[in-house]
């Protein structure tokens, strides 16, 4: 069983900065990929970032291109989201994924996820 606890999450006014962090534990992929995903409220999940495992790929989503930057620390089995230049519309509740295999936008694809962090962005 692998476990995933998201951390970072706050208020912050427009055009501010906020980093999350998503920790790893348990049973985990050898060369596992992860992603963040975000849901606000009264819309569907979305994509926002993956990374593989090496690092040396990552994708994003268009909107958040330029000022989010997903990263991660495989010695400390930790998960980074560094959120720029925060928009009112980047308020959601954001989660992060594992995947054994897949890495990509489909968070039906993603075998673990963590129980999220609120971020909201006030105008």
């Amino acid at each position: 069983q692998v476990r995933l606890i998201e951390s970072g999450g706050g208020l912050v006014e427009a055009g501010g900065s906020l980093t999350l962090s998503c920790a790893a534990s348990g049973r985990t992929f050898r060369n596992y990929a992860m992603g963040w995903f975000r849901r606000a409220p009264g819309k569907e999940r979305e994509f926002v970032a993956a990374i593989t495992w090496s690092g040396s790929y990552t994708s994003y989503v268009d909107s958040v291109k330029g000022r989010f930057t997903i990263s991660r620390d495989n010695a400390k089995n930790t998960l980074y989201l560094q959120m720029n230049n925060l928009k009112p519309e980047d308020t959601a509740e954001y989660y992060c994924a594992l995947s054994g295999g897949y890495i990509g936008s489909d968070f039906r694809l993603y075998d673990y996820c963590g129980q999220g962090a609120r971020v909201t962005v006030s105008s």
